[in-house]
């Protein structure tokens, strides 16, 4: 399982009859910071994950890839390499929280209101 970031969605109108109805969204997997431990840090990488759990674009999601893509209810027996199985509320590490989807959602709208 990895930690990523919603960053957009992808509409194919011609996919396999299996694939119709799936919801596909962009993500961008992070990983902890290796220099100060204290935040998330982008991998530099992009997958198409199919969504099982309503997120959204700018959320931080739980995504599995590979055969574990496939061992879910929604998604068994489908064609996909990567999964969205959960939405991200917080993540600590070293006794410290590094993310926590309250304090982005504040921050977001300081930054709304500051425009």
């Amino acid at each position: 399982m990895f930690v990523a970031k919603v960053t957009g969605s992808l509409v194919a109108t011609q996919k396999v009859e299996s694939m119709t109805g799936r919801k596909l969204l962009v993500v961008e997997p992070y990983r902890l910071d290796p220099e100060t431990r204290k935040s998330l840090k982008t991998t530099g990488r992009t997958f198409v994950a199919v969504d099982t759990v309503g997120a959204g674009e700018g959320e931080f999601v739980l995504i599995c890839q590979g055969s574990s893509a496939r061992l879910t209810p929604e998604t068994k027996n489908l064609p996909i390499d990567t999964v969205i199985i959960g939405i991200v509320d917080t993540v600590h590490v070293d006794q410290q929280c590094v993310f926590s989807k309250e304090a982005a959602r504040s921050k977001g709208a300081e930054t709304e209101a500051a425009e």
